[in-house]
């Protein structure tokens, strides 16, 4: 298990905005499986949605690239890059994640070409799927 000090040696994300805090698995450029704690006291909340907080979608799929990108960055030949979104594709918001959720975030890397790579991505809280999709990648 990486806690968020090894995570913060492979990415170059830092608070407020690294959304992972610790990795219980992990396969060099394969697979990664990571998790976030959803707290009332992101500043997101305070506008969405006052009374009725839901965190934003971009911010869990934002949280699933960086996990992606723990997998692939873990590789020598990557280390000290950035992986940066080249697209996202097939993506589909199935449940809310609210505050008091543990965001399960898993990423197979599925395809890989020189830089550039494909990463299927699911978000989960309590065995339910809340994000599911493709993300695409580029290391820089």
């Amino acid at each position: 298990m990486l806690n968020i000090n090894d995570i913060m040696e492979i990415i170059p994300q830092r608070p407020p905005f690294l959304m992972i805090e610790k990795v219980e698995s992990l396969v060099p450029g394969e697979s990664c499986i990571a998790y976030k704690t959803v707290c009332i006291n992101e500043p997101h909340f305070q506008g969405h949605f006052p009374g009725n907080p839901i965190m934003p979608g971009v911010l869990i799929i934002e949280a699933l690239a960086q996990t992606g990108a723990v997998a692939i960055l873990s590789l020598d030949e990557y280390k000290g890059k950035n992986a940066l979104f080249g697209g996202v594709d097939k993506l589909r918001f199935k449940k809310q994640v609210v505050p008091g959720d543990v965001l399960k975030l898993e990423v197979k890397i599925i395809k890989r070409k020189g830089p550039i790579g494909v990463g299927e991505a699911v978000a989960t809280v309590d065995g339910k799927v809340a994000v599911k999709g493709e993300l695409t990648f580029a290391i820089v």
